[in-house]
């Protein structure tokens, strides 16, 4: 009994201090959370203080310089198709009004209304731009092969490789 008292004695010995530093370790994370707790409550405080000031500055730099650059670009975009549209308007008037002996080799079907070269450069143009991967607009009755002409031979259109009743605007953007 005495044997069996001294090895209990030792055992609660050795549970006595191994429990003593599990209580200091824990006391140790404790203290190391606690800390890191503080720093992360620091830093969400910090970010709170200069979010409004962010916010701010992106808002009157950033926001306002897009916003000058937009508003410049939308007027030029005008101002250039309002050019285009003269320049066409002057130089390339509509089929039906000219009566030129180039219009009388290509004479539409009766009842058939052409498009002008500003329509067909601006359905070409709409179509590139929203379906980049697929330009290709078919040519139908109502484009005017003077015109058509006109644009393959400049490089501005190109036909098709396997369709020639297909064509698309060289794509001058990329």
């Amino acid at each position: 009994l005495q044997k069996l008292k001294n090895d209990l004695e030792k055992v609660l010995s050795a549970v006595c201090s191994k429990n003593k530093q599990l209580k200091e370790d824990l006391e140790r994370e404790q203290q190391w959370y606690e800390e890191q707790e503080q720093m992360v409550n620091t830093l969400n405080r910090i970010e709170e203080d200069i979010k409004p000031q962010v916010e701010q500055l992106y808002k009157t730099r950033g926001l306002q310089e897009l916003h000058s650059k937009v508003l410049k670009l939308k007027t030029y975009k005008k101002e250039l198709l309002s050019a285009l549209g003269e320049f066409l308007d002057e130089h390339f008037p509509f089929p039906q009004h000219s009566g030129s002996a180039i219009n009388k080799n290509f004479s539409p079907e009766p009842g058939v209304e052409m498009l002008a070269l500003q329509d067909i450069l601006e359905i070409l143009i709409n179509k590139l731009m929203a379906t980049p991967h697929e330009p290709y607009v078919t040519i139908n009755e109502t484009f005017w092969p003077p015109y058509i002409e006109l644009l393959m031979r400049f490089g501005t259109a190109l036909r098709h490789p396997e369709d020639p009743n297909r064509m698309r605007l060289e794509a001058f953007h990329k």
